[in-house]
């Protein structure tokens, strides 16, 4: 066999320099092989005595005692990566463990805002919602978690503000039946948007629009037939509108669920501002009287007091306002009557106002009119009984 010799796939000459440089110890002599390894860029040189060494070892009886660490160099597949040569120049930190990055601290969470807070006017305090991005939960919610209820009155400013429009109700049927006219028609256009918001249909234009024109029709339906056929020209508008409301829902493309709420909420507001013309059909003198007394009666109820304390107040100023009334017009000490009866109405029209939570705009629109609007039908009724 000739001096090029094959082993392991790789050719070997360990005498192709012999006759060049002498005979050679052949302990000095290494030989090299490639193999597939993680790293095929270098593979560290093999003596022929650690292959010696290591075939002894494999042939070694195996001993029961605890190996002595030895003294052997290491081997390819245990050298440390600093004893590689580094690839491309790159120092040889370049191939260590990566360090981990410091994680970025939390922020902060916001600090939670209260429920409400008493403010200046005796009212609550509404909340802000989050511009973080995430959506707070509702007043009423936290007030169903936390186990109180879910209602909150208008407050002073509303009461102020349902005041004043009685006021002028009383003042404008002293000066007759167009002198009224004004503040009506201002009353039934805050009950008509105060009651779609109420109900949680915003905006609701059509609705709105349809409730109001039913307020302004049977106001003119009763000027044209005089307060003798008030009954008539009301509820022959509210059958009128109701029918109309019907027709209108019909043509609407929603779901049937959104579709029946709709129309609820659409024939109670027109039926709430249609009612509100009783007081153009009541005898001026009881509209008088039941301004006066639901004028007394909200504000009243506005006072901080407890709450039955705060009932029992509002229903003797109700009264006193009614007799005070009744004393300036013909029906004497009977206005008490009627003004009890128009506050125990205004109380009723406060207290759906305070439902649920109300938004600000649902105290300055329905906060405002529902107390006047549901005095109407007592002063209408109290006020022919007892002229």
């Amino acid at each position: 066999m000739s001096n090029d010799q094959y082993y392991g796939g790789q050719q070997y000459e360990p005498y192709a320099d012999a006759n060049a440089n002498g005979p050679q110890n052949p302990a000095d002599v290494t030989q090299t092989w490639e193999g597939q390894t993680w790293d095929t860029t270098y593979q560290p040189a093999v003596s022929y005595d650690q292959i010696q060494a290591a075939q002894a070892q494999a042939q070694a009886p195996v001993s029961h005692e605890q190996p002595q660490p030895q003294a052997y160099p290491q081997s390819y597949g245990q050298q440390p990566y600093e004893q590689y040569p580094s690839h491309g120049g790159a120092p040889a930190a370049y191939y260590a463990e990566p360090v981990a990055e410091p994680e970025p601290e939390p922020e902060p969470a916001p600090a939670p805002v209260p429920a409400s807070a008493p403010v200046a006017d005796g009212g609550p305090a509404y909340s802000s919602p989050t511009t973080s991005g995430n959506t707070r939960i509702t007043d009423a919610q936290r007030a169903r978690a936390e186990g109180r209820s879910p209602v909150i009155e208008p407050g002073m400013q509303p009461a102020a503000l349902t005041a004043v429009l009685g006021l002028l109700l009383a003042g404008g049927a002293s000066l007759g039946s167009y002198g009224l006219l004004v503040p009506l028609v201002l009353l039934q256009g805050l009950t008509a948007a105060g009651w779609f918001r109420l109900n949680g249909m915003w905006p609701a234009r059509q609705g709105i629009a349809l409730a109001f024109l039913g307020g302004l029709v049977a106001d003119a339906a009763l000027l044209a037939t005089g307060r003798e056929h008030a009954a008539a020209a009301i509820l022959g508008t509210l059958g009128v509108w109701v029918l109309l409301c019907l027709v209108l829902q019909l043509r609407s493309h929603a779901d049937p669920d959104e579709r029946m709420y709709g129309l609820m909420a659409t024939i109670a507001s027109a039926a709430l501002t249609v009612v509100a013309t009783g007081h153009l059909g009541a005898a001026p003198d009881a509209v008088v009287v039941g301004g006066a007394a639901v004028a007394a009666t909200v504000l009243a109820r506005a006072l901080p007091l407890p709450g039955p304390v705060s009932l029992i107040a509002a229903l003797l100023a109700a009264a006193g306002a009614g007799i005070a009334a009744g004393g300036l017009t013909d029906l004497g000490t009977s206005g008490a009557l009627l003004g009890l009866g128009a506050g125990v109405c205004a109380l009723i029209g406060l207290r759906v106002a305070s439902y649920d939570y109300p938004s600000r705009f649902v105290h300055m629109t329905a906060g405002v009119a529902l107390p006047l609007t549901a005095a109407a039908p007592a002063v209408y009724l109290l006020g022919r009984a007892l002229a």
